[in-house]
């Protein structure tokens, strides 16, 4: 029996382990299959059949209306527009004068907050902080008293 059971279990983790090769293989562009100058750079779901799409053909970015049945052109946008700027780097913070102060003191000491993080507390933004439970109840007291 515990024979038939390994057979059996070895023969599985062959054929996904083929399944999964060959996924892989599938997935891999090949020579020619490359996308060239078509970049997709912004989609918008509208509804369950239509969407916009901004695609970039060379130089320049299109906005199309796509349903279920056709593809249409709507207009033309400016690149720079839909181009994604790397977001603002930590090193590169502004800092207020309280928290500069304490940076300053060495690099053995550990400032309270992180740079980033309001002046409020340590523990703003946890569990355990009474300004997320009273935004929790505000917020259940307007879903509530709105019905």
């Amino acid at each position: 029996m515990f024979e038939l059971v390994l057979r059996v279990g070895f023969s599985l983790f062959v054929i996904l382990g083929m399944m999964w090769g060959l996924a892989r293989l599938v997935r891999r562009p090949l020579l020619g299959r490359g996308h060239g100058d078509l970049v997709v750079l912004n989609r918008q779901q509208l509804s369950r059949g239509a969407a916009l799409a901004v695609v970039k053909v060379a130089d320049r970015a299109m906005i199309l209306g796509v349903t279920d049945q056709q593809v249409s052109l709507l207009g033309e946008a400016e690149i720079e527009a839909f181009e994604h700027h790397p977001a603002e780097h930590r090193d590169h913070l502004a800092v207020d004068a309280e928290l500069a102060a304490e940076l300053a003191n060495g690099p053995g000491d550990l400032p309270g907050r992180h740079p980033a993080a309001p002046k409020h507390g340590r523990l703003d933004g946890s569990l355990l902080s009474p300004r997320t439970w009273r935004s929790a109840l505000e917020f259940l007291r307007d879903r509530t008293s709105h019905r």
